[in-house]
C-alpha cells in the first residue's frame, strides 16, 4: 500500500478474520488460469498478498514466489506457507526491471490513491518480463471512500482501468466482472483483468 496508515492498521487488527474470510480463494479459476500461463519454475510476485493464499498456491504449483504486503501481520501469515518468500513492502517499494514472469495484484491496488495508480502500474509493467502476465482486481465505481471498517478504497470504471493498463504498455487479454460481499459485509461490484506485458 502507499502508506494509508488507517488501512494498514485495520488489516493488522483483522488479519486472522481476513485469513478465515479468504479460505478457499486459492481455488478460484482466475488464479488457476494465471498459474497455467507461467513457465514452471518461473518468477511470480504476489503484490499485496494478504495472508498469502495465492502465493501458497503458486508455490505449490512450482513457481518461485515473492509475496509483499504493507501489513506486518499479513506478511507473518504469508511467510508460514512453504515456498513463499514474504516481506513487508508498500507499493512504493517496488522496483527493478524484467524480474517476474507473472504479477498477481488481486484487489490490493484499490487501496492506493487514484493519483498514484499510473505510477504504480507503470512500475509493475517494468518489473514484468517481456510477454509476462499481469492480473489486477479492482472494485468498480467512481471516487474514493472508506468502508465500514475504515479501509480506504479507490474505485475505477472498466474504461478507466483499461486506459491505465494500456498507458503502462499492457495489452488487456480477458476481463471478468462480478459482485461479492467484502470483509465489512458490503456487497460491491468488481472487475479483474488479465493483461500481457
Amino acid at each position: 500500500m502507499t502508506g494509508d496508515d488507517e488501512t494498514i492498521r485495520v488489516y493488522g487488527s483483522e488479519a486472522a478474520r481476513y485469513a478465515a474470510f479468504s479460505e478457499g480463494q486459492e481455488a478460484i479459476p482466475a488464479l488457476s488460469d494465471f498459474i497455467a500461463r507461467l513457465p514452471r519454475g518461473g518468477q511470480a510476485l504476489d503484490l499485496g498478498c494478504g495472508p498469502g493464499w495465492a502465493a501458497a498456491r503458486m508455490a505449490a504449483e512450482g513457481l518461485n514466489v515473492t509475496a509483499t504486503d504493507a501489513t506486518p501481520e499479513m506478511v507473518e501469515l504469508a511467510a508460514r506457507h512453504p515456498g513463499v518468500a514474504a516481506r513487508c513492502a508498500t507499493f512504493d517499494d517496488l522496483g527493478g526491471t524484467d524480474l517476474y514472469d507473472g504479477i498477481w495484484a488481486h484487489f490490493c491496488l484499490l487501496h492506493a490513491p487514484r493519483a498514484d495508480l499510473p505510477r504504480h502500474i507503470c512500475a509493475l509493467a517494468r518489473a514484468l518480463k517481456p510477454g509476462g502476465w499481469f492480473h489486477i482486481g479492482m472494485k468498480t465505481g467512481t471516487g474514493a471512500a472508506r468502508d465500514r471498517i475504515g479501509r480506504l478504497y479507490t474505485y475505477v470504471t472498466a474504461a478507466e482501468l483499461d486506459d491505465l493498463l494500456r498507458a503502462a504498455g499492457f495489452c488487456p487479454h480477458q476481463t471478468e466482472r462480478g459482485e461479492d460481499p467484502g470483509l465489512d459485509g458490503t456487497v460491491a461490484p468488481w472487475i479483474t483483468v488479465l493483461a500481457r506485458g
